[in-house]
């Protein structure tokens, strides 16, 4: 297929129109009007389409192939290109149109390495933005803290006011004083309490279920278990995890605004810290990622956890647009 002069002119803004898209949608800001209005986007042509699911592929490169991305000079430029070349973006737009308006509505429902909220967390009843904490009143007698990045949605009004933890993590505080058992759904599980306190955490296709007082009931396919004060388990398509004891300090520190590492490896504590944060933070050197760390860090000023870890590791960073940040 022939491209015209038009899409020649018209490419390159493109480009930098659906790399827009992506960082509102990577803020922490986006809610379900942004989704609408982005497939609404998508839909004009196959062009548009096109440069969208190719902003994502080039976000989504930061990880597995973020090393390549030093040398590469696109990184810094999104522009048009010197002397009227077009870009890559250009000469695949028009032929894939189809396949990548597919892809690009696909990836508004599901979006690659969670880089930004999903139509149904955007459809939650609460939602917490990038670095928010809120705290909520789900039923009667029963308190949610919720994390950074946090959906949940209400249940259908039954005896037990079940409610859908969607994404991310929260605590969930149930009075003595209730009378009904409550219920937390996640992920193909369910976590009942009478009187209890306990956080859950959905990462990827599981669940973490910490136990901090009393005791929860944890519920997945056919298994079920108790988990007693200061203990943790996972879920997942495998089934439960080994009941593991936890540090309450450590495993609540969040709720007190905080980042407790004891011996965490340096890759999951840079894990942590793109939850607080908008943009990605990638360590390009997986064994140095292996080393441990001790120490608090403020969730609420991550880039201040940032420039420890260059100090202490001998790290050189890299700053790119939208808040990409490349450890070498």
């Amino acid at each position: 297929m022939i491209e015209s002069d038009q899409h020649h002119d018209e490419l390159p803004a493109l480009e930098r129109e659906a790399h827009a898209w992506v960082r509102r949608l990577t803020s922490g800001e986006a809610r379900t009007s942004d989704a609408a209005a982005l497939q609404r986007w998508c839909s004009q042509s196959p062009a548009h389409a096109a440069a969208f699911s190719e902003a994502s592929r080039f976000w989504k490169a930061f990880g597995p192939a973020g090393r390549s991305l030093l040398a590469d000079e696109r990184v810094t430029n999104l522009g048009p290109r010197a002397g009227g070349r077009t870009s890559n973006l250009s000469r695949r737009a028009v032929v894939g149109g189809a396949l990548a308006a597919t892809a690009a509505g696909i990836m508004v429902v599901h979006p690659p390495l969670d880089l930004w909220p999903s139509l149904f967390e955007l459809r939650a009843d609460y939602r917490t933005g990038v670095g928010e904490q809120r705290e909520v009143a789900v039923v009667d007698g029963v308190v949610v803290q919720m994390n950074t990045r946090t959906s949940i949605s209400l249940g259908s009004g039954d005896a037990s006011g079940a409610v859908e933890l969607i994404a991310g993590e929260a605590s969930f505080k149930v009075a003595d004083r209730r009378a009904e058992i409550f219920s937390v759904i996640a992920a193909g599980g369910k976590t009942t309490s009478m009187g209890a306190q306990f956080d859950m955490r959905v990462e990827g296709a599981g669940v973490r279920v910490t136990c901090l007082a009393n005791e929860a009931h944890v519920e997945h396919r056919t298994q079920r278990m108790v988990l007693r004060s200061r203990q943790c388990v996972t879920y997942g398509d495998s089934g439960f995890g080994d009941v593991v004891a936890i540090d309450p300090s450590i495993a609540a520190a969040w709720q007190q605004g905080l980042i407790i590492c004891n011996m965490m490896p340096l890759t999951d504590l840079i894990q942590e810290l793109n939850r607080y944060r908008s943009g990605r933070i990638v360590l390009l050197n997986a064994q140095l990622g292996r080393n441990p760390v001790n120490g608090r860090f403020r969730i609420d000023r991550p880039d201040e956890a940032l420039v420890q870890i260059e100090r202490a590791f001998g790290i050189h960073a890299r700053t790119l647009p939208g808040g990409l940040v490349l450890l070498a």
